[in-house]
């Protein structure tokens, strides 16, 4: 039952990843080009960007009930940049939203794009601040250490830094390959696909410092990877995909441009979970929360497990005409 439970928030995860993430990006992909992206970023996310956030909505939901040790820990001792993401979140969804609907002025359109960009920026980087927090392994209950080795010293560290920079890019990165197939105007399409190509790199590099971070860290995350076949399987896929994504990018194929990106996504994802799994969150000096041990009693679960079927089989459907009639109804690229 939990690993039902588990799998639907793995999915739940990875759906939020994948289109919140490139809508977080859209706001970060605009900071990068100066505003070049603002018409393109505002059609494309408009009609779709606050449903893109029932996948996060989801994931705490699983977390609060079927996983409540994961839940109280993660928000006592992680508590600082949580609270951070959600101050972004709520500033860049009412920033995005009245530039979107408020009076068309320059002045007030100049400051909601700033605060949008902005937040999403920094909002993108604490949700990976938290992510390496959760991984490094430095989360302690025992509230003797003091103030800052239980609340501040998890998340403050060059390990956690390196995950919200990761993710910075690999949300800027999703967002450029959806505005490539937004577009359609050449010389747009090329800047685009320059930009998403620098990201790209800028993606590659900063893999290898979380992992140069991890080791100065003390955490042995580069060991346990190479222990992993799958993480080593996933990372090697995700490698072979590069040239085909170049070449989309350089000749625009909508579709294929999607699919690599998602396809790259869906292994960084896969081999981050083939790494970690079956740990929910390490914890410094004390057995760390797992799969087995973190969930909540059977009928909770049960209960849980019967909500999501039904939920999901409301939501899936509704997403899905959402984007059919907002985002595959019609030809919806821009012709900027």
């Amino acid at each position: 039952m939990v690993e039902f439970n588990f799998l639907i928030l793995v999915i739940c995860l990875f759906l939020y990843v994948l289109l919140g993430g490139a809508d977080f990006g859209g706001g970060i992909l605009e900071l990068l080009t100066r505003g070049k992206a603002a018409s393109i970023v505002t059609k494309a996310i408009a009609p779709v960007w606050e449903a893109n956030h029932v996948w996060l909505i989801l994931v705490v939901v699983i977390l609060f009930v079927g996983f409540p040790s994961v839940y109280s820990t993660v928000l006592t001792a992680l508590h600082i940049p949580v609270l951070l993401v959600l101050i972004g979140i709520i500033m860049r969804g009412s920033a995005f939203t009245f530039r979107h609907y408020d009076i068309e002025e320059k002045r007030p359109m100049k400051i909601y794009s700033v605060i949008f960009q902005y937040s999403s920026l920094f909002t993108t980087f604490f949700l990976g601040v938290t992510l390496g927090g959760i991984i490094l392994g430095e989360i302690t209950m025992d509230y003797r250490e003091g103030f800052y080795q239980v609340y501040i010293h998890p998340w403050m560290n060059l390990f956690s830094m390196s995950m919200g920079l990761f993710l910075v890019l690999l949300f800027a990165f999703l967002a450029g390959i959806f505005t490539v197939s937004e577009i359609k105007d050449e010389k747009y399409v090329r800047y685009f696909a320059k930009v998403t190509k620098r990201l790209l790199l800028g993606l590659v590099i900063t893999g290898a410092l979380v992992f140069l971070t991890a080791k100065l860290e003390g955490h042995g995350l580069l060991v346990e990877f190479i222990q992993s076949p799958v993480s080593i399987a996933a990372i090697v896929l995700a490698t072979i995909a590069l040239p085909f994504l170049w070449k989309y990018l350089n000749h625009p194929n909508v579709v294929m441009l999607r699919l690599i990106g998602g396809f790259q996504t869906t292994m960084i994802v896969t081999g981050w979970f083939a790494i970690q799994f079956p740990v929910l969150v390490n914890i410094k000096d004390g057995p760390d929360i797992t799969l087995q041990n973190a969930g909540a009693p059977y009928k909770v679960q049960l209960y849980l497990l019967i909500a999501l079927v039904v939920g999901v089989l409301i939501i899936l459907p509704s997403v899905g005409y959402l984007y059919k009639v907002f985002k595959f109804g019609d030809d919806t690229r821009d012709n900027f």
